[in-house]
């Protein structure tokens, strides 16, 4: 069903992208394209809800750009708070007032998670106000790693990447696109 919902969108795109790790791959989710249809997203999302059943939630944190509309959905659907955070200077932060307390189940929340650094670093900033984590939920997990966290996923994709300097569709010469939001 998910990977439906995401062929539907157009969200599965072929071709030779610069990812936000700096590795090059031949594919990309571009979950942006699902998450234009709420009800799509809805149903994705009530995938990771199910699996977050057993799983006491207080408030849901997603980062800037790709975890925004997923955190609102998953707050939504959990009947919880969702807010986010983002960069300033380069830096992610928590602003505009949001305020998460001491003793808080906090799930993270991204659109998709490769290398979770957008996560970690939501995590190291979110450690600070004495909060628990309690896991990683997204639509798409293409992690390979373990990532010291649970990750509540809609679905696992297992998509080859390369360091540049490795990559086969640079050898041959196909110019590299960039469709994420993070600045690298």
């Amino acid at each position: 069903m998910v990977i439906e919902h995401l062929q539907q969108s157009e969200a599965l795109l072929g071709g030779h992208f610069l990812l936000s790790s700096g590795r090059h791959s031949n594919r990309y989710c571009q979950c942006a394209k699902l998450l234009q249809y709420p009800d799509r997203a809805a149903k994705v999302l009530s995938v990771v809800v199910e699996k977050l059943k057993d799983t006491p939630v207080d408030i849901v944190v997603g980062p800037a750009m790709g975890g925004i509309i997923v955190a609102y959905e998953l707050g939504r659907l959990l009947g919880v708070p969702a807010i986010f955070t983002e960069r300033e200077d380069g830096k992610m932060t928590l602003r505009r007032g949001f305020e998460v307390q001491s003793g808080q189940r906090v799930l993270i929340a991204e659109d998709v998670v490769t290398t979770g650094k957008s996560s970690l670093e939501t995590i190291e900033v979110l450690k600070k106000f004495g909060v628990e984590i309690v896991g990683i939920a997204c639509i798409a997990n293409r992690s390979k790693e373990n990532l010291g966290y649970s990750v509540f996923d809609a679905i696992k994709l297992d998509i080859e990447s390369w360091e540049p300097e490795n990559c086969p569709l640079c050898k041959q010469g196909i110019p590299v696109v960039k469709p994420g939001s993070r600045i690298i």
